[in-house]
């Protein structure tokens, strides 16, 4: 299997822009100085983000990455979504895309 990047990650959100499901599973939290985590987290469309961040948001609220290779990307492809999982120290979500 060949090894998903940042670069694959970012191609697929830009092909795919208008019509990427977002489910952010847990987001860190600076009052806690810990990643928490959403039980109920489901998926939604993706929202363009309000802060000027692109290269860390890629333009959507529910991405994030750091960077540096501490970004770790994973492959879901089952019979509903296809698309990736994102987690590093910040915290994880899905973006996917409808089959």
């Amino acid at each position: 299997m060949k090894k998903i990047t940042r670069a694959t990650f970012k191609s697929f959100v830009k092909k795919n822009s208008d019509k990427l499901l977002a489910k952010v599973i847990s987001d860190f939290n600076g009052m806690t100085d810990c990643e928490e985590y959403f039980q109920d987290a489901e998926y939604a469309p993706a929202k363009k983000s309000d802060i000027d961040a692109v290269e860390h948001n890629l333009g959507f609220s529910a991405i994030w990455l750091v960077g540096y290779n501490r970004d770790r990307f994973k492959l879901i492809d089952n019979d509903k979504y296809f698309g990736y999982s994102v987690s590093n120290c910040c915290g994880s979500s899905e973006i996917v895309i409808a089959k």
